[in-house]
C-alpha cells in the first residue's frame, strides 16, 4: 500500500516539474539581463561600472537613451536571470529595485571599454549564484529482508530534478497587501497606475480604478521584478516601483524655490539651475549643470491684452522653437517649441490682473526626465501676492535683439524681394531661398518656392495666405539709356529698419562684364541685404531685379552691382503660371512718390532653420 502511495506521489511530482520546465523552456529563449543601476552621467556611471565589476561577473554599461546609462550583468536566459537576481538581492550584492531588462532597451555599450556583447548570445549563470535545491520529501522506510532472503545491493536511485527557485517571499499575505492597499487615497492609486505606465506594464485611463488591466500590469511588474505574482503589491512593493519611477529625477535636486519678488513658488531642478537676473516680465534661472536646462519664471500685472501680446511676444524668442502644439485661451496659454537641440515648454494663466507662469527649456532627447519635471513644476506652482516690478533688471543692457534679456529667433539669411502680382506673389534673389526650413515674407506670412532660377539667380514666391500689396511693380518696355539715374529698393540691414531703404546710382552699361545680354550692370554701392530687390529707372519703373555680389572671380570695387534684366523675371513669374505688369509711366517720377511706391512693394524674405 505504501509503495502504491510513493509511486502516486512520485508520478504527480514528476507531472508538476515537468509542466513547470515546460513553462520555464517557453521563456528560456528570452535573452534578458538583470538592470542594478541607472545614473545620468556617464562618467559617473563608468565608475559605479568598474566597482561592479570586482564584486559580480559579467558587468556591462550600456546607454539607455535620454541621457541615461544603464548597469546590468547578463545576457542571461529568463530562467537563469531570475535566479540570479534573487541571489544577488537575497546577498545584498545589488539594490532591491534591480530588475529584468530586455535587450531591445539597451543602446550602445560603454562597458567593458570597447565591448559589445548586445546580440551575442547568451551566457551561462555564475557558479556562485546559488541553486535552490529541490524541497525535501519523506524517504520511504526500507522493509527489513526476510531471514531467507539474499541481501541485494540497492538499486540505483533516479535523480529528481531540482525544482525552480521559489519567489523571493513577500512582506506581507495577500490579505495584508489587500487590507492595505485599501487605505491608499485616490491620488495615491493614480500615482502607482503612473509608475506602471512609465514602467511599461500600463496602457489603460489614470483613473485610480483598479480593474483588470491594472491587476495584470501589477503582476507583470512583479514578475519582471521577481516577486510572487498576485497582482496586488505588497506595501514594500509599492515602495520599489515608486523608487523606480523617481529613479529617472536622481540627480536633479528637484526643490521648491521661493521667488518673492516674481511672486511665484515652484519645483524646479536645483542642481541644474540657478538664480541669474530680473528681466521683467522674466526671472531667468540659467543652466548651472551638466545637461544645459534653463527656466523663466514668467511674472507682470495685465489684461487679457497683455496676456496676448505676452503669448505672441513668447513665439520670436529663440528658446521658442517654431515646431511644437501651441493653445491659447482666454486665461491662459501653453506652448511647445521643439528643434534637434532642445525642447521649451511654457505654461501662463491670468488670475486676478497678475499673470504668471513658467518656461522650462530642456535638451531634446531627454523625454522621459523632462515631462517628469514639467509635471513636478506644474503641479506644484504655488502664486504669491506680488508680481515682478517692471523696473527691475539691468536698464544698461539694451539691445534690439532682445526681448527682456532673451535673444529674439534670428533667420539664418534675409533679403529682399517684390511684389510682382496683386495676389501678393514675390521675385527675389535665389540665395535667399537655398536649404530653408521656413520662408517668411515681411516676418509673419509664410510662403512657398513656385519657381526657382539658379543659373540667372531668381525664385518667385508665394505666400501661404493672400496678400494686398500697396503697390506691384510695372515692368519698363524700354531699355534705359546709359548714365541716367537709377535706384535699388531694398532691406540694406537685412530687417534691422523697419521699412525699405532707396539708394541711388547710374546705369554703367546694359550688359555685364562677359557681355551678359540679360544683365545691366549700375554703377550703385549697395548692401548684401538689398539683393533681390526692385531696380527703377528713372520714372520709377521696374527695369530688373539686384542680385548678390559675386564671391568667385576677381574682386570687384564696391560701387559696381548687376542687376538681373525685366525680361528674365517675366518669362520665370509665366512658367509660374503668372503675368507682370508693363509700365505705363513716363517722364521723372517725385522722389516722395518713388519713396511711397518703393516701400509699397519691397518686402523682407527671411530664411529660416
Amino acid at each position: 500500500m505504501m509503495r502504491t502511495l510513493f509511486a502516486v506521489l512520485a508520478m504527480i511530482f514528476t507531472f508538476s516539474l515537468t509542466a513547470i520546465s515546460s513553462a520555464q523552456a517557453q521563456s528560456d529563449d528570452d535573452v534578458v539581463w538583470v538592470q542594478i543601476e541607472a545614473l545620468p552621467s556617464l562618467a559617473a556611471a563608468t565608475d559605479r561600472a568598474r566597482a561592479y565589476t570586482t564584486l559580480l561577473q559579467d558587468v556591462n554599461g550600456f546607454a539607455l537613451g535620454g541621457g541615461w546609462y544603464g548597469i546590468a550583468v547578463g545576457p542571461y536566459r529568463r530562467g537563469d536571470a531570475e535566479l540570479v537576481l534573487r541571489s544577488y538581492v537575497r546577498d545584498g550584492l545589488v539594490p532591491r529595485d534591480s530588475f529584468i531588462q530586455l535587450s531591445s532597451r539597451l543602446r550602445q555599450q560603454f562597458w567593458p571599454v570597447g565591448a559589445n556583447v548586445l546580440n551575442q548570445g547568451v551566457i551561462s549563470a555564475p557558479e556562485s549564484v546559488d541553486t535552490p535545491a529541490a524541497p525535501a520529501t519523506e524517504e520511504p522506510v526500507a522493509e527489513a529482508p526476510s531471514e531467507t532472503s539474499t541481501q541485494e545491493a540497492p538499486a540505483e536511485v533516479a535523480e529528481v530534478p531540482e525544482a525552480p527557485a521559489p519567489p523571493e517571499p513577500a512582506d506581507e499575505t495577500l490579505r495584508e497587501a489587500r487590507a492595505s492597499e485599501r487605505l491608499l487615497d485616490k491620488d495615491e492609486r493614480k500615482a502607482l497606475q503612473i509608475a506602471l505606465q512609465w514602467a511599461g506594464f500600463y496602457n489603460a485611463a489614470i483613473d485610480g480604478s483598479y480593474g483588470r488591466g491594472t491587476r495584470n500590469s501589477m503582476s507583470e511588474w512583479q514578475e519582471a521584478n521577481g516577486y510572487e505574482t498576485t497582482g496586488v503589491l505588497t506595501t514594500l512593493q509599492r515602495t520599489a516601483l515608486i523608487k523606480q519611477y523617481n529613479a529617472v529625477l536622481d540627480g536633479l535636486g528637484l526643490k521648491m524655490v521661493r521667488d518673492e519678488k516674481a511672486g511665484i513658488e515652484i519645483m524646479m531642478p536645483t542642481a541644474e539651475v540657478s538664480f541669474a537676473e530680473y528681466e521683467p516680465p522674466f526671472a531667468q534661472y540659467n543652466s548651472t549643470g551638466d545637461i544645459g536646462a534653463r527656466v523663466l519664471l514668467i511674472s507682470q500685472a495685465g489684461d487679457q491684452d497683455t496676456l496676448f501680446g505676452l503669448y505672441d511676444i513668447m513665439q520670436t524668442l529663440e528658446i521658442v522653437p517654431l515646431d511644437g502644439p501651441r493653445e491659447r485661451k482666454n486665461t491662459s496659454f501653453e506652448l511647445i517649441g521643439e528643434n534637434g537641440r532642445i525642447i521649451s515648454q511654457t505654461q501662463v494663466a491670468m488670475q486676478d490682473g497678475q499673470i504668471k507662469g513658467f518656461t522650462l527649456i530642456w535638451p531634446a532627447g531627454d523625454e522621459d526626465r523632462r515631462r517628469r519635471v514639467i509635471a513636478e513644476m506644474s503641479k506644484s506652482l504655488v502664486r504669491l501676492p506680488s508680481v515682478l516690478d517692471p523696473a527691475a533688471g539691468d536698464p544698461d543692457e539694451q539691445s534690439i535683439d532682445l526681448v527682456a534679456g532673451l535673444q529674439i529667433r534670428q533667420p539664418k539669411i534675409s533679403r529682399s524681394g517684390f511684389f510682382i502680382d496683386s495676389n501678393g506673389a514675390v521675385a527675389t534673389a535665389s540665395e535667399a531661398v537655398q536649404s530653408c526650413g521656413r520662408l517668411t515674407i515681411d516676418g509673419d506670412t509664410e510662403a512657398d518656392v513656385v519657381a526657382n532660377d539658379t543659373a540667372t539667380g531668381i525664385a518667385i514666391l508665394k505666400p501661404r495666405s493672400t496678400l494686398a500689396p500697396i503697390a506691384v511693380a510695372a515692368f519698363s518696355a524700354a531699355t534705359p539709356r546709359l548714365q541716367t539715374e537709377v535706384s535699388v529698393a531694398g532691406y540694406s540691414y537685412e530687417g534691422v529698419l523697419s521699412a525699405a531703404t532707396l539708394t541711388f546710382g547710374k546705369l554703367a552699361d546694359v550688359r555685364g562684364l562677359q557681355g551678359e545680354e540679360n544683365l545691366s550692370r549700375l554703377d550703385l554701392s549697395a548692401q548684401p541685404g538689398d539683393a533681390g530687390g526692385p531696380v527703377f529707372d528713372i520714372s520709377g519703373n521696374v527695369m530688373g531685379m539686384l542680385l548678390p555680389k559675386p564671391t568667385d572671380g576677381p574682386q570687384l570695387p564696391d560701387n559696381v552691382s548687376f542687376a538681373l534684366d525685366r525680361n528674365a523675371i517675366a518669362e520665370l513669374a509665366s512658367t509660374a503660371g503668372l503675368s507682370v505688369a508693363a509700365a505705363d509711366k513716363a517722364g521723372r517720377i517725385a522722389p516722395r512718390d518713388l519713396t511711397i511706391a518703393a516701400q509699397g512693394m519691397t518686402v523682407l524674405v527671411s530664411c529660416w532653420e
